[in-house]
């Protein structure tokens, strides 16, 4: 392990994280606030840490994978712990681990909240909690990549273990490029929808809010009842639409651009991501007509929102589906673990890994059918190689070990089933609300300190997809042996 070049690009990190708290500074100086002198002694903080950091001497300037896992989970960690101090100096957070899991679920755009009472908080406190959500979007270390591609980290390392799917690959042959033409895409969506809200009559500010929450499917809304609070058609129209976007692979983007449109629908993970979520809303809509909304197209409304909003984990909220019958919630459980798109900006298991999972159940009951026949798994065209399945099953099990572990931690505390089991859908999906105390209405405050940081650890390994933080736990990581 290199660990001077993981101190050198860590240093790097924070100093990126003072320069995206200036915009929040600059918020809190505008509106005149309280919280002005917390965001200007943490940019301080960070700037003179990641400067020292910055400058350990590195006589070995190779880069290896484990550095770029180190640099990944211990960055993400290190975030979270300097972007919960204008929380905790304001005094809009008082407790520090309340303030770390803020902040955690902000940067992991998971949206989970143990804030009661939102609207009263200073202004640039807010924006700092939205945007950390749309820096966690795309992801802080591809930004760093993006805007620094010289920063040490010459390969496809950091990306990999900080993007969500199986495997990411570049745009184009340099590293540095393709994290630009990543986050251009990323910042002229997040232009278009703004113009459209703006349009629409909302105001600048929470035209801001709430783009920079649905770019990064996070949620953080400045208004105590999420997007339910405008009860306004046309943006649920528009933020609704965008979060679907959002949950798209940008890859495909891409390649749309460079070769047409059809290039999307192709895609067999765009197929499923589609129609599992048409189908869930045509379900919901007919079972929350009658018993919720007195109308078909209400229903329809609200159905449409929710499932764009939890199937790519954003978890803005346009109504209390809280209160829906057993069978639209159930859909809306198996939703927040499938997720969004590989390459998107959400969160959840992924739709790509459900369809292979899909295809390797058939192959497997083909081989029992026809056993001297040899089947291999396609996607999209292309076979499959063994390491990538073996991969998507191993992550399967992974999941549901450490969804287990955290059930039962959190069980301690007393709540009921429905609450805990949703608790956790919804970190280590990074969703944000689940059903009962921590729905669309409810909060996770009532929970124990040790409770809030075992929420903050499944945010992490949803986030960073289980094996960054995993690592971290294995001894044979912490040898001094080159990989």
């Amino acid at each position: 392990m290199n660990t001077a070049m993981i101190l050198k690009n860590l240093g790097i990190l924070l100093m990126v994280e003072a320069g995206c708290m200036l915009p929040s500074l600059l918020v809190a100086i505008i509106y005149k606030q309280s919280d002005a002198m917390a965001f200007l002694l943490t940019i301080i903080i960070l700037v003179v840490t990641g400067f020292v950091m910055n400058k350990v001497p590195a006589r070995n300037k190779n880069f290896y994978t484990r550095d770029g896992f180190a640099i990944v989970s211990l960055g993400w960690i290190l975030l979270s712990l300097f972007g919960a101090l204008p929380f905790f100096i304001s005094g809009a957070i008082p407790s520090y681990v309340d303030a770390f899991f803020e902040t955690v679920s902000g940067f992991t755009t998971t949206g989970s909240t143990i804030l009661k009472e939102i609207e009263s908080l200073p202004r640039g406190i807010l924006f700092w909690r939205s945007f950390t959500n749309w820096m966690g979007g795309m992801g802080v270390l591809v930004m760093m990549l993006a805007v620094l591609p010289a920063a040490g980290a010459n390969t496809l390392q950091i990306m990999k273990a900080e993007s969500p799917g199986p495997d990411p690959g570049k745009l184009v042959p340099r590293i540095g490029q393709t994290a630009k033409i990543l986050y251009l895409m990323y910042i002229a969506l997040t232009f278009v929808q703004s113009v459209l809200l703006l349009i629409g009559g909302m105001p600048l500010y929470d035209t801001l809010i709430n783009s920079f929450s649905t770019a990064g499917t996070g949620g953080f809304s400045n208004m105590n009842t999420s997007i339910g609070a405008y009860n306004n058609l046309y943006y649920e129209i528009i933020i609704g639409l965008f979060m679907f976007l959002f949950g798209i692979n940008f890859t495909l983007y891409y390649q749309a651009i460079k070769g047409g449109l059809k290039n999307i629908y192709k895609d067999e993970e765009f197929r499923f991501y589609l129609f599992t979520a048409v189908g869930a809303i045509l379900l919901i809509t007919l079972n929350t007509w009658g018993p919720n909304f007195a109308s078909v197209w209400e229903s329809l409304r609200h159905a449409s929102f929710q499932v764009s909003s939890v199937m790519t984990t954003t978890g803005f909220s346009s109504t209390n589906f809280d209160l829906w019958p057993v069978f639209s919630k159930s859909i809306l459980i198996v939703l927040m673990f499938v997720g969004a798109s590989a390459g998107s900006t959400g969160g959840g298991i992924k739709c790509v890994r459900f369809v292979l999972l899909f295809k390797t159940i058939k192959r497997e009951v083909r081989r029992i059918i026809h056993p001297r026949s040899v089947y291999t798994v396609k996607y999209s065209g292309k076979t499959v190689d063994n390491d990538v399945m073996s991969g998507v099953m191993s992550y399967f099990f992974i999941i549901i070990v450490v969804f287990t572990i955290s059930l039962l931690l959190i069980s301690l505390d007393g709540f009921d089933m429905v609450t805990n089991f949703s608790a956790v859908v919804a970190t280590i999906s990074n969703i944000g609300p689940g059903l009962a105390a921590v729905g669309p209405n409810g909060n996770f405050a009532a929970y124990s300190d040790l409770s809030k940081i075992i929420f903050s650890i499944t945010m992490l390994f949803g986030r960073l997809e289980i094996y960054p933080m995993l690592i971290l736990l294995a001894p044979t990581f912490w040898k001094k042996v080159n990989i």
